[in-house]
């Protein structure tokens, strides 16, 4: 689980907060804001949270008011699962 991506997160959107029949939440919705997409902030903060535990990272407090697209979101997560890895080379 080193890479998360648009689809790990569609998923749990889905879970979260269901979605609605006429948002497509294909590769095209990476770049719409959340708003547009039918999902609030309370569903963004249970993504969060299912994100946080399910990848054992924590994500800074700004995530939920800078990520406003999936891509962005999406973006976060790898960055905090990038500073959570070792150093290449590290002992």
């Amino acid at each position: 689980m080193s890479v998360f991506t648009t689809e790990d997160l569609f998923k749990i959107m889905r879970e979260c907060a269901g979605e609605e029949e006429a948002v497509d939440l294909s590769s095209a919705a990476a770049e719409q804001e959340f708003a547009l997409l039918g999902y609030d902030s309370l569903a963004l903060m249970e993504a969060i949270s299912r994100v946080e535990r399910g990848y054992g990272i924590t994500l800074p407090e700004e995530t939920l008011g800078e990520a406003l697209t999936p891509t962005a979101f999406v973006a976060a997560v790898n960055a905090a699962l990038a500073d959570r890895m070792p150093a290449a080379g590290a002992a």
